[in-house]
């Protein structure tokens, strides 16, 4: 009788070890985003959470809180994929499968599912402003909603991961999973692949909209006011479609060839190494999407560089009180 598990990935087993001298590489372009991405989403999770009370009103603002959220516990999730690059142990390696992966990809998605809402936000504020106006509540309903969704098959992975108690066989989760972890891997990574497909092809829609929307003043010849907000709402936009298809887009036209077709010793291997890096490249979103904080909100930026301003008056006073402590030292030193 044919064990489960030969039916289902197994790179390592069937093609030979596959090269691990990319590792340290990986290593450090993770430990660099992560050095890098956790203060920089923790300094916007205290803003938002510390000081922009005042824009509770705002739907956006409810997006972005939790796009800020999504890009924070990615960050955490880091720590243990590092360290499954830099040790081969069973207790890596299992809470890495588990909990350290299932993190990655929840907040992956969750990232670009909120990026959706909040192009399509700005969207229906410049294209149509006349419409449905979406409160707080129904925001925050639609959040809470997208998490649980999310969660859902998230738990679900785990649970049927554990139970399948499958033994340490590769340093790799997908060589280890039995039948029926396969078959359920291969549908969620399907779906997740429809959902990007779906986002790309309306953040394409909202940006073209908002452009064609910019052209329409211009050529009305409105106000410069109104045309000047029209103009950054179209930067705007293109800052959200360029950072998703810089970070998600690789990553996707890899990731679904590679789920169907590692167990290829000739094809498999290939895609292999393309879906990590483009896994290395898809956690710099944590580190671009703060531009898109600043770009949407006012309060923020007007935060970033009230803060900017008083590091520079803080330096000067010091440069100030050092010159002023220099010139008294030198004045009070006698003259032999």
């Amino acid at each position: 009788m044919v064990h489960p598990k030969n039916e289902t990935l197994s790179l390592d087993q069937n093609c030979g070890n596959v090269d691990t001298s990319a590792n340290p590489f990986f290593m450090l372009v993770y430990s660099l985003v992560f050095l890098v991405g956790l203060p920089l989403n923790g300094f916007i999770m205290k803003f938002y959470c510390c000081r922009a009370r005042q824009q509770a009103s705002s739907s956006l603002m409810v997006y972005l809180k939790n796009l800020t959220a999504a890009d924070f516990m990615l960050c955490l999730s880091l720590p243990l994929r590092i360290a499954h690059y830099a040790i081969r142990s069973p207790i890596i390696w299992l809470l890495h499968c588990t909990v350290g992966a299932s993190a990655f990809f929840l907040n992956m998605y969750a990232s670009i599912i909120f990026m959706a809402y909040i192009a399509a936000n700005r969207y229906r504020k410049i294209v149509h402003p006349s419409g449905t106006v979406r409160t707080v509540r129904t925001a925050r309903i639609i959040s809470v909603i997208t998490w649980v969704i999310l969660l859902a098959p998230t738990i679900t992975f785990i649970s049927f991961f554990i139970s399948s108690k499958e033994p340490l066989t590769s340093n790799y989760c997908v060589d280890s999973f039995s039948s029926s972890v396969s078959l359920l891997y291969k549908i969620l990574h399907t779906f997740s692949a429809i959902i990007v497909l779906l986002v790309f092809i309306s953040l394409v829609f909202f940006y073209y909209s908002i452009s064609r929307r910019v052209l329409q003043s211009q050529q009305r010849q409105l106000a410069s006011s109104g045309s000047e907000k029209l103009v950054k709402s179209r930067r705007n936009m293109l800052v959200l479609v360029s950072i998703f298809c810089v970070c998600f887009v690789p990553y996707h036209l890899v990731r679904l060839p590679f789920v169907f077709l590692s167990n290829s010793c000739s094809v498999g291997r290939v895609l292999y190494y393309l879906q990590e890096a483009a896994t290395m490249v898809s956690v710099f979103n944590v580190c671009l999407d703060p531009v898109v904080y600043f770009y949407l909100c006012k309060t923020f930026r007007a935060q970033v560089r009230k803060a900017s301003r008083r590091t520079n008056i803080q330096q000067a006073n010091e440069e100030s009180e050092s010159s002023r402590e220099q010139l008294d030292i030198t004045t009070s030193t006698p003259v032999m």
